[in-house]
C-alpha cells in the first residue's frame, strides 16, 4: 500500500457533496437530492462518491459511469448504515480497483493506527503457544507499560479483567487488552509454576518497525536491518538503526524488505534519502497527467556497500525504495519478483468515522518503468521453495542467517561490492 496522509476530510467532504448536489440537480431534482443529503448513511454516501469522483486516478472510472452510480446510491432506502455500508463497497467494486475501497470504523481506525505506526494499549506482543496451547507473551514492547510492569517472554496470559483466555484468539486477546490511553486493563500472568495479577494502565505506543543488529559474517562485519512496513516513525527509525550501526563500525549493509507490504508514501521517500545521495527517486502522475518529481537531497547517511533483500510480497513503499536504490545503482537486489503494484492511494475519513481509499496516481522508477503487475527483478534472484519456506516459518530464528538461502546470497552478492568498487556515491539517474 502507498499512502498519501490526510487530515480528517469529513468537513471539506460534506461541503463537496453540497456543491456537487446543486451541480446535479437536473439528475434527481431539488427535493429528491435534499432529502437524500438529510439521511445520515447517504451523507456518507456520497462524500465517498464525491472523494472519488475528484481524485480517481482515471477520469473515465474505468469506464464506469460514474453520475449513474451516485443516482443509483442516493435513490434506494436503506434500514441500516451496515446496508448503506454495503451499497458503496458494491458501487466501488465496479472500478474493477482493489486499492480504492471503503472502510467501516473499525477498519479505518485500525488502518489509521497501522500507518501512525502507534497503538493504545500495553505493549505486548502474542501468539497462542503451539506447546501449552496458550496464550503467550512474545516480547514486551520497548518503552511500554508492560515492560516497565515486569512483563517478560514467555510469560502467559490466563485472564485479562478477569475474562479466562482459555480458547482465547490473539486477536481478540488484543481487543481486550487495547483501550483508550489512561485506562486500567487487569492481567492474570503465569510465570513457570506461579501466578500473580497485574494492573496496567495504557499509554499510547509507537510500534517498532525497524529492527537491526550488526552480524558477525566471517570477517566482515554486516549491518542488517529488517524494515516491516512504511509507518509515520519508520523514518527516525530507520535513521537511528544507520546511525547506530556505522557507530558499530559495519562495513556494509543488508537492508531486508521481505514481506513489507508498503506504508506511507513519504516515509518510502525519506528513507531513499538516506541511501541515496543523489539522483531520482520517484515520479508520479495523476489523471490530469500532472506529473511531481521527487529526488535525493545530499542527505544520505551512508554510502557503505548496501544489498536489498525483496520477495514476492514486497510491495508498494517496498517497491519505491528498491526502484530507487536499483535504478540509482546503488545496491544490489538480492531474492524474488516483487509484487508489482505502482499505484498511489490518498486516504479518507468520513463523517461517521469510517474511511475511504482511493487511487490518486501512478509512480515510475527513476528510469521510468512501471512496474505494475510486474514487479522489480532482482539482479541476483534467489526463488525460495516450498520446503524453504516452510522451514523458514516454523523456525524463525533462521531468517536472516545462513540456513536462509536468501540472506545467504545477499552475503556473497555484499561481499562482491565490497571487491569491486570502493564505498562511494553512487551514479545518480535521472527522471524521464
Amino acid at each position: 500500500m502507498n499512502f498519501y496522509k490526510h487530515f480528517p476530510l469529513s468537513k471539506v467532504a460534506l461541503f463537496g457533496g453540497a456543491v456537487a448536489a446543486t451541480a446535479a440537480l437536473s439528475l434527481f431534482g431539488p427535493d429528491r437530492v435534499r432529502a437524500a443529503l438529510q439521511d445520515s448513511p447517504k451523507t456518507v454516501l456520497d462524500e465517498a462518491w464525491q472523494i472519488v469522483n475528484r481524485e480517481y486516478v482515471d477520469g473515465t472510472f474505468n469506464k464506469v459511469n460514474w453520475q449513474a452510480t451516485r443516482q443509483e446510491l442516493l435513490s434506494k432506502n436503506y434500514t441500516s448504515r451496515e446496508q448503506a455500508y454495503a451499497a458503496l463497497k458494491t458501487a466501488l467494486e465496479k472500478l474493477n480497483d482493489p486499492y480504492t475501497r471503503f472502510m467501516d470504523p473499525k477498519q479505518y481506525e485500525a488502518l489509521t493506527s497501522q500507518t501512525a505506526g502507534e497503538l493504545s494499549g500495553i505493549g505486548i506482543r502474542l501468539e497462542v503457544s503451539e506447546q501449552s496451547k496458550t496464550l503467550t507473551v512474545v516480547e514486551p514492547i520497548e518503552n511500554s507499560p508492560a515492560l516497565k510492569a515486569g512483563i517478560q517472554s514467555g510469560d502467559r496470559i490466563l485472564a485479562i479483567n478477569g475474562k479466562s483466555t482459555k480458547g482465547m484468539s490473539v486477536e481478540d486477546a488484543s481487543t481486550l487488552i487495547r483501550g483508550d490511553a489512561g485506562t486500567k486493563v487487569n492481567l492474570q500472568i503465569g510465570r513457570e509454576n506461579k501466578e500473580f495479577a497485574l494492573a496496567l494502565v495504557r499509554a499510547r505506543i509507537e510500534l517498532p518497525t525497524v529492527r537491526y543488529s550488526l552480524k558477525q559474517e566471517g570477517s566482515r562485519r554486516v549491518g542488517y536491518i529488517r524494515l516491516n512496513e512504511f509507518s509515520a516513525h519508520a523514518s527516525e527509525q530507520m535513521r537511528k538503526a544507520i546511525r547506530d550501526l556505522t557507530t558499530q563500525k559495519a562495513q556494509g549493509f543488508v537492508l531486508d524488505l521481505r514481506g513489507n507490504p508498503g506504508g506511507l508514501l513519504q516515509a518510502s521517500i525519506d528513507i531513499s534519502r538516506m541511501w541515496v545521495d543523489k539522483g531520482a527517486i520517484v515520479r508520479t502522475v495523476d489523471r490530469k497527467g500532472g506529473d511531481e518529481k521527487f529526488t535525493a537531497n545530499q542527505t544520505a547517511l551512508t554510502t557503505l556497500p548496501l544489498v536489498v533483500l525483496v520477495d514476492g510480497n514486497s510491495a508498494s513503499s517496498s517497491e519505491i525504495l528498491t526502484g530507487a536504490l536499483k535504478d540509482n545503482r546503488r545496491a544490489t537486489v538480492v531474492g524474488s519478483q516483487t509484487f508489482g503494484k505502482a499505484l498511489v492511494q490518498s486516504v479518507h475519513s468520513l463523517s461517521d468515522g469510517s474511511g475511504l481509499a482511493v487511487t490518486i496516481a501512478h509512480y515510475y522508477t527513476p528510469s521510468g518503468t512501471d512496474i505494475s503487475q510486474k514487479g522489480i527483478t532482482p539482479d541476483v534472484k534467489v526463488d525460495l521453495t516450498d520446503s524453504d519456506r516452510q522451514r523458514l516459518a516454523s523456525n524463525p530464528k533462521m531468517i536472516a542467517t545462513k540456513d536462509d538461502p536468501q540472506y545467504a546470497s545477499a552475503l556473497s552478492a555484499l561481499e562482491k561490492l565490497a571487491i569491486q568498487r570502493p564505498a562511494s556515491a553512487p551514479q545518480a539517474s535521472t527522471l524521464k
